[in-house]
């Protein structure tokens, strides 16, 4: 019984090795006949769009530094970054003893240089004048003297030596004559003492105005609308001109900075559309419109730097903030589409496909055109209704005969 069992047994794993090996056959036959299965992607009709996705960061066109024009001592810091200020809004306060201390001084010495001029027309000036008239009085009766004098000695009446008293007389009052005239003409309008007078009270003036510039620099104000994104100052720091203590990012005009790939760089012009949006809001996009292509690539990351302007943009945007950027570059709206997977060389110059025909594996030349999300535009070279397998098919070559099933079904 034992025996009979062991062969029951035996004849079994025979028929079974028997149909195995018949199957194995037959579908080596079949492969060798019929060719692989393989899955085919139908070549169809289908709106395309092309775009190229970028990061990068928001960005004003413009960011002032805020700095001080003098050294100084800070009093007061009355704003606090991440602020919005107004034009004129103060941002930081220096000590300003020593500036109003030096703006006093100043006003003292313009007061000082007032009255100098002041003396002058009205005391110097009268005085100076009033000297000369009584010169010429004075010239006058010596000079009658001095021809009586003259006279009398020429009829010898009186000696040589009170004549010649009576010309020194003459002398002596011409000098004082001629000094005050120049007296007069100094204190003049066009005077000497009169044009060094003046010249001090400019001075004085100009002086005042240095001093008074100098206090309004101990008050540091924005100058335009926007937000303080950065501090670098403290209360009791001393600050030195060319030093950066805040930096303003002004309202108004946001962009986003991106780089782009430079074998992308053909496909880029002015006024292209995008859409952008933030990181930390990725749900919420926002219209964006390409200002700026930089001439020069960077010859480090080999990507252009290119600027979008954003017209509407949305209250959460920040400074810095990091974007994604998608730009639409093409689109067709009726174009011949196969998938990207089944173009062999397809960033080369000879792109080509595998293409069904007759039941066998054909190499078929394509010319390509828009790339889109997951498909690509045939321009020339198959159309609507022909069938392509993938380029990682495998070992399929030129003219093997082939079974197909639909790319989307599984493979029996």
């Amino acid at each position: 019984m034992h025996d009979m069992a062991a062969g029951l047994g035996r004849r079994r794993g025979l028929f079974a090795g028997i149909a195995i090996a018949f199957v194995t056959a037959l579908y080596g036959v079949g492969y060798i006949v019929l060719g692989p299965k393989l899955a085919v992607y139908p070549v169809s009709r289908s709106e395309l769009v092309q775009s190229i996705v970028a990061s990068g960061r928001v960005e004003t066109p413009l960011r002032i530094n805020v700095g001080s024009q003098i050294t100084g001592t800070v009093a007061s810091i009355p704003v606090a970054e991440g602020q919005a200020v107004q034009p004129g809004q103060l941002l930081i306060i220096l000590d300003d003893t020593e500036a109003k201390a030096a703006v006093e001084q100043a006003r003292a010495m313009v007061a000082q240089a007032h009255a100098r001029l002041r003396q002058i027309r009205e005391v110097g000036l009268p005085a100076a004048q009033q000297a000369l008239r009584q010169a010429e009085v004075n010239l006058k009766n010596i000079r009658r003297q001095y021809e009586r004098t003259r006279q009398l000695q020429s009829q010898g009446f009186v000696g040589q030596s009170q004549l010649d008293d009576t010309l020194r007389n003459l002398e002596v009052a011409e000098s004082q004559l001629r000094a005050a005239q120049l007296q007069v003409a100094t204190n003049g309008a066009q005077g000497s003492d009169y044009l060094l007078a003046e010249t001090a009270l400019a001075q004085a003036q100009a002086n005042l105005g240095m001093t008074l510039a100098r206090l309004d620099y101990t008050t540091i104000e924005a100058p335009v609308d926007g937000t303080l994104i950065a501090r670098n100052v403290e209360r009791g720091d001393v600050v030195q001109p060319g030093k950066v203590l805040m930096v303003l990012s002004p309202a108004g005009q946001i962009q986003l900075v991106v780089q782009i790939d430079e074998k992308n760089l053909a496909l880029l012009h002015l006024g292209q559309k995008a859409l952008g949006s933030a990181d930390a809001y990725p749900d919420q996009r926002f219209a964006a419109e390409l200002a700026y292509i930089n001439p020069a690539v960077d010859p480090q990351r080999g990507s252009v730097e290119v600027k979008f302007n954003v017209p509407n943009a949305p209250a959460y945007l920040r400074q810095d903030m990091t974007v994604s950027v998608d730009i639409e570059v093409a689109s067709r709206a009726n174009a011949v589409v196969v998938p990207n997977e089944t173009v062999h060389d397809g960033s080369g110059s000879s792109p080509w496909v595998m293409k069904i025909s007759d039941g066998r594996a054909k190499r078929q030349p394509v010319k390509l055109g828009v790339r889109g999300a997951g498909l690509v535009e045939i321009v020339a070279g198959l159309q609507p209704g022909d069938q392509v397998i993938s380029a990682t098919a495998g070992n399929v070559s030129e003219g093997q005969r082939v079974r197909t099933r639909p790319a989307n079904s599984k493979k029996r």
